[in-house]
């Protein structure tokens, strides 16, 4: 080693290491960092929780307009379609408790914005609750958390569960009133709440001689659902909700801003969902109805949706029929129930014992069947109906039409050279002018595409082409759209022939 070499020392490389991110410190007193807030606060901060939503959203809905069902795009808040709808359908409740109710009436006031809902069922008792020390009118629309629900062992049909219900509608209100009469009292209550149920007035009692009834006032609390006015989409949306009331509930009179709604039952509802198609025809109605249940179901064309356990308890014995229906006409590819569901609508209106949901919002029922505390068995007459409606047909032509979609994708063309086909000797003028001249030889096998192409030694290759076959060749009069699709030997005939999905070729 020379003396340059030893005395060479190399400076070894400095890596630049980099520390980890520190998080900021967070130097805000513990108070501010760790709140907490009672359950009226919780409410109003964290809304969506309770009513769903308060950011206004646009999507296609039913509402009415010139006393007609329409379904629309419309703009609107889930939140507050959800404080309105907890007051109506405690009116439309108050029936299951006192069979002699007969009417209910909805003002709507979007000028003014102003709502109000009364019935004239059994009013709430006009005393002071032993325990609570308040009236229970103020306990039940004023404190949350209170319910009669509570009591599952006791069978209810209505919807309240949580404690929440009407209060929330009280609390996202600038203004509630409270008004119910009492007959076996002779006495009538009437309380207001203002700034969010914040503050609670004094109930005022007076005498009082006539018949039941309960009547809840409100001014929603517009600022909280991010909007500036009562929005002509959201009445239109509320008006289809009170027209759902005159629909569902039995033997009730629905008056909306005084007029009386021109719907007698579930069936003159139903049919209002119903429209004519361009030849001016209506689809067909067929209706099944028990002591609980009622079912109407027609012919669609519009996406199934989700309704809860007990739409499918019902769905399913519609689903189980038509998939056997189907598969005797399509045995090669049998459908998906959800490609049946998606060909009908159904219309349930029903009495379910302490119904469950997913959520505080109520839009998806979750209860098992098995606590229903009644069962819909649609009857052979009705299942018969279904089968002759025409929707087994309309099934399988959907169903075919999806399956030529599909086939679509492996379509021929016309063209001079075809390449990525193994073992295909193509015609000299395939896919030119004088294509229609052409023949196409399959043989079975490699060695009789020899023979073959010996023989076009003679004729020549301008307007013959060969192409082995591998073993028997797929029946596609009994195959399905994916056992086509998935077979290579019909694929690459398609492409060598053009052939294309849907046309009708004859020889010539």
């Amino acid at each position: 080693m020379s003396d340059y070499e030893s005395s060479f020392t190399a400076s070894p490389v400095k890596k630049s290491v980099k520390k980890p991110l520190q998080q900021k410190r967070d130097n805000r007193p513990v108070e501010e960092v760790y709140q907490k807030k009672t359950q009226l606060e919780h409410i109003l901060l964290r809304p969506d929780t309770y009513i769903g939503s308060v950011e206004s959203i646009t999507q296609g809905m039913w509402i009415v307009e010139q006393g007609k069902f329409v379904y629309k795009n419309i703009t609107y808040t889930p939140g507050f379609y959800k404080i309105f709808d907890e007051i109506l359908v405690n009116a439309a409740d108050n029936k299951q408790r006192d069979p002699g109710m007969g009417v209910i009436r909805v003002d709507i006031d979007r000028e003014n914005n102003v709502i109000s809902v009364m019935n004239d069922g059994r009013g709430i008792p006009i005393e002071v609750h032993a325990d609570e020390k308040v009236y229970v009118p103020e306990l039940i629309f004023g404190h949350l958390l209170t319910s009669s629900n509570y009591n599952d062992s006791q069978k209810k049909v209505t919807g309240g569960r949580n404690g929440f219900g009407a209060k929330l509608c009280n609390i996202f209100s600038t203004e509630f009133v409270v008004e119910t009469a009492d007959s076996s009292k002779k006495k009538k209550f009437r309380q207001v709440f203002k700034k969010n149920m914040s503050e609670v007035g004094q109930p005022k009692i007076v005498d009082y001689s006539k018949d039941d009834f309960t009547k809840i006032t409100f001014k929603p609390d517009l600022k909280r659902f991010g909007m500036e006015t009562f929005d002509e989409d959201v009445e239109k949306l509320f008006v289809k909700r009170v027209y759902d009331m005159a629909g569902v509930v039995k033997d009730v009179k629905v008056y909306l801003n005084g007029e009386r709604i021109k719907i007698k039952d579930f069936k003159s509802y139903v049919n209002q969902f119903v429209k004519e198609d361009e030849n001016g025809v209506k689809p067909t109605v067929l209706f099944e109805k028990s002591d609980r249940w009622e079912v109407g179901f027609c012919i669609s064309e519009g996406q199934f949706q989700q309704g809860g356990t007990h739409v499918a308890h019902v769905a399913d014995q519609i689903v189980g029929a038509l998939v056997e229906a189907t598969k005797k006409k399509n045995k090669a590819a049998p459908l998906k129930p959800f490609q049946i569901k998606n060909q009908m609508a159904l219309f349930i209106n029903c009495l379910i014992e302490n119904p469950s949901f997913d959520s505080q919002t109520k839009e998806t029922m979750t209860l098992k069947q098995s606590s229903f505390g009644s069962k819909c068995i649609l009857g052979e007459e009705f299942m018969k109906k279904v089968l002759k409606s025409g929707i087994v047909e309309n099934i399988l032509n959907v169903a075919q039409a999806k399956q030529n979609q599909m086939l679509k994708k492996s379509d021929g063309h016309k063209t001079s050279r075809i390449s990525g086909i193994p073992k295909l000797d193509d015609a000299n003028y395939a896919g030119t002018k004088s294509s229609s001249q052409c023949t196409l030889i399959l043989t079975e096998g490699d060695s009789a595409k020899t023979l073959a192409v010996q023989g076009l030694s003679v004729v020549g290759r301008d307007y013959f082409g060969v192409f082995p076959l591998r073993g028997k060749l797929l029946n596609v009069r009994e195959a399905s759209a994916k056992q086509i699709l998935e077979n290579q030997e019909i694929q690459n005939i398609k492409r060598i022939l053009g052939l294309q999905q849907g046309k009708n070729y004859t020889s010539a």
